[in-house]
């Protein structure tokens, strides 16, 4: 059997384990959770609804971007994703408000003035920026554990801007296609000694922030430069495959169509 194939068993048997165990608490507290959010069919351009993972009695409101192609979807934030994925590692329950960020509700600009995603309601107040909300979940709910070492926590960070680079350039000569390359060498690298996840065998909040980046960096740059991971990067290929069948990541995925859509401006700019 292949690295692949075994990856992908025991992420299979992982997701089981986690759905058993989810249904059970479930049918316990009689909660209805949906397979997906097209379930809910409300009016409004605000979508709102509990994923409920844990016997913790209040869900964390939380506002992401809301799908342009799709109603009732996740939208292609990255960043929303990543608090998500945390919510999800740590068997947080929470309720999703989808937020259309092309006519931002007033109730909305009060909570964050500023518009953006994602923003989280914690002890009462609303906080913004991933970094601070994964932190703060990390202080507040610290089991079981996603925190990254400091040493650790910088791993794949380049990525995105190297990614961003090439994905604007309309030069093929002007060296940002080998910079993304390089970072995604080292990534490589570090994976083959240090893995399979950064922190070595255990998902932490450094893969949870690198992952939906590498998700979005496959899907714009296939569609827009007809470009994928080579497969002198193994490791760094294993691993985004690891990464991408986990239930936290397929739970809170955007689609396809809308990250296409979401990286539109940047190539066309």
């Amino acid at each position: 059997m292949s690295t692949v194939e075994i990856t992908r068993a025991a992420c299979a048997l992982s997701s089981t384990i986690k759905h058993l165990s989810c249904n059970r608490r479930f049918h316990r507290k009689r909660t209805f959770i949906p397979h997906n959010f097209s379930d809910f069919r409300r009016p409004g351009r605000i979508r709102t609804f509990t994923v409920c993972m844990s016997s913790a009695s209040n869900p964390l409101e939380v506002c992401v971007k809301a799908s342009v192609s799709t109603p009732n979807k996740l939208g292609d934030c990255p960043f929303c994703q990543r608090v998500l994925m945390t919510l999800e590692e740590k068997y947080l329950p929470y309720d999703v408000k989808l937020v259309d960020l092309t006519d931002k509700p007033e109730w909305f600009l009060k909570i964050n003035p500023e518009g953006k995603v994602p923003v989280i309601k914690l002890d009462g107040k609303w906080v913004a920026d991933s970094d601070i909300i994964t932190q703060s979940l990390e202080e507040k709910y610290p089991n079981p554990p996603l925190l990254t070492p400091p040493e650790k926590a910088s791993v794949g960070s380049k990525v995105l801007p190297a990614f961003i680079g090439f994905l604007k350039s309309k030069d093929p000569s002007d060296g940002t296609e080998q910079a993304l390359l390089n970072e995604l060498s080292f990534l490589n690298d570090y994976i083959k000694e240090n893995g399979p996840f950064v922190n070595g065998k255990e998902v932490s909040a450094a893969d949870l922030s690198l992952s939906p980046k590498l998700h979005h960096m496959e899907i714009a740059l296939s569609h827009y430069k007809n470009w994928s991971v080579p497969d002198s990067l193994p490791y760094l290929k294993t691993y985004m495959k690891s990464m991408f069948l986990r239930d936290s990541f397929v739970k809170t995925c955007a689609a396809r169509e809308d990250v296409v859509t979401g990286w539109r401006p940047k190539v066309f700019a």
